[in-house]
């Protein structure tokens, strides 16, 4: 049977399984004949191991046969950003720092992905160590987007929204500090998911900043967003800061989502629509999403998140603070690249982190120092967590007037490839995504349109209060069952 990779999503996927149209095998060396055929274009992987998969592959068709599988979605290819740990393959998290490190361990949504049968399908390219938003920072090459090779993915998870969005794997997972998987996914033209903070564990997870880090998926629409979701969601031992699972199917309140948003309140914050904050196309498609969200039911009210203009800051006093202090174990002594030009061993750490960390990396380990050294502590990180608070506070007012709020993923459509060099442009990309992080609530970024003078996709985000992950992809199957554009689907 002839399949189509562009359009498939997982949960057709496993129907073709069940009904045995197709096996395990023929759909990876489907998925395994793209990437051969695409790949040296897009460059969204890092690491692939065609015999493995093969392998794992056969090993599905087996238990299917014996009637023995592990679930609906047994013998499904997923693959992972490059610093989610999977046992025996590299996790270089897009370094030099890490080029000879294998992972001893599965990362616990790993674990959970493999106990229902997905199949680990590659490693996706990053942002080094996940700072940047254009998947350009990597040690290894900058990731196309497949829209328009000409055009950055978006980051740090842009190797993963490529890859889905070029159909060269059905969904992945990406982690989100300040919007890493919603911003790449709104460039690519596919379904990014911020889950609250705690309901994915981190256990796995290379850390960037810890307080902020959040697992969440990529997908080509809605309903498979909420299937991996229920698969990888709930409490973990070997995470302190995981949450219980509620008792709900994600997959199955998307299923039931009806045609209708009758009842639901969509916020608007008067903050984010400032006159010339948004780039004309940005600005449009949210006034028809808008209209959209009108004609569906739902209630248009105005709210106001007024500490949000200090979000910017806050976040990359904290988060920088934060990975100052989690990337210091790479010093080339317990972890990571050991320089072999070093005298003796100050010269030892000098050096191994000269040459193992890029540019970026090495602004924000300077920048998180800074602040959290003696007399700028109190100044700048403790007032930042204040902030933070404040924010979180924000978010609490305005979902007493809404379900959920609308805005922007992105002031402007995906940048040109190698023009966002500037640091404070870059950090300014994120301005619609970081206040998620730093409330540690629930977003959701789903494609809405098209500018098709450039030939790349926009996408809204939606925001949920903390657990709220059932109203928002509710709202979001709806709107995606309704809008203008039925599939995203770039020309490749």
């Amino acid at each position: 049977m002839n399949i189509d990779l562009k359009t498939l999503t997982i949960s057709e996927a496993s129907e073709l399984l069940a009904s045995g149209k197709i096996s395990s095998v023929q759909l990876c060396s489907d998925y395994i004949e793209r990437i051969e055929k695409i790949e040296p274009e897009i460059k969204a992987f890092v690491y692939f191991d065609k015999e493995s998969v093969l392998k794992s592959a056969e090993e599905s068709d087996i238990r299917r046969k014996k009637g023995e599988h592990f679930g609906s979605f047994d013998g499904i290819p997923v693959s992972v950003k490059d610093l989610i740990c999977v046992k025996d393959q590299p996790c270089t998290c897009g370094s030099k720092m890490l080029k000879d490190v294998h992972s001893p361990y599965d990362a616990t949504v790993v674990t959970r992905l493999k106990e229902k049968g997905f199949i680990i399908f590659g490693r996706n390219n990053m942002d080094e160590f996940a700072m940047g938003s254009t998947c350009e920072n990597s040690s290894y090459y900058p990731t196309k987007n497949p829209w328009n090779l000409n055009r950055v993915p978006g980051g740090s998870s842009g190797g993963s929204a490529a890859a889905v969005a070029a159909s060269e794997v059905p969904a992945s997972l990406g982690s989100d500090t300040g919007g890493s998987v919603r911003q790449p996914a709104a460039f690519c033209g596919v379904v990014g998911l911020k889950p609250t903070y705690g309901r994915v564990s981190r256990y796995g997870l290379v850390a960037y900043a810890s307080s902020l880090d959040q697992i969440g998926p990529i997908a080509k629409d809605v309903h498979d967003a909420a299937i991996l979701l229920d698969m990888i969601s709930g409490k973990d031992h070997l995470d302190s800061t995981s949450l219980d699972k509620e008792d709900v199917c994600f997959a199955d309140v998307v299923k039931s989502a009806g045609n209708s948003l009758k009842g639901m309140k969509i916020g608007m914050p008067k903050e984010y629509y400032i006159e010339g904050a948004l780039d004309e196309s940005v600005f449009a498609d949210i006034k028809q999403t808008e209209k959209l969200f009108k004609e569906l039911g739902a209630e248009i009210v105005e709210v106001s998140l007024p500490h949000s203009k200090y979000a910017l800051a806050s976040y990359y006093i904290i988060a920088t603070a934060e990975a100052s202090a989690n990337l210091a174990r790479f010093d080339g002594i317990r972890y990571g690249h050991r320089s072999q030009d070093s005298n003796n061993l100050h010269e030892l750490y000098l050096n191994s982190r000269k040459e193992g960390f890029g540019a970026e990396v090495k602004r924000r380990i300077l920048l998180g120092t800074f602040v959290l050294s003696s007399g700028y502590h109190d100044a700048y990180y403790l007032k930042a967590q204040k902030v933070r608070t404040l924010i979180r506070e924000d978010f609490n007012n305005a979902f007493k007037k809404c379900d959920l709020i609308l805005s922007p993923i992105s002031p402007c459509p995906p940048f040109e490839a190698g023009t966002l060099l500037d640091p404070l442009q870059m950090y300014l990309a994120d301005i619609y995504t970081i206040s998620v992080n730093l409330a540690g609530i629930c977003g959701i970024s789903v494609p809405s349109d098209i500018v098709k003078n450039l030939n790349v996709p926009l996408g809204i985000q939606l925001i949920g209060p903390a657990m709220g992950e059932s109203k928002l992809l509710k709202a979001a199957k709806v709107f995606e069952d309704n809008r203008t554009i039925r599939k995203f689907v770039p020309n490749l």
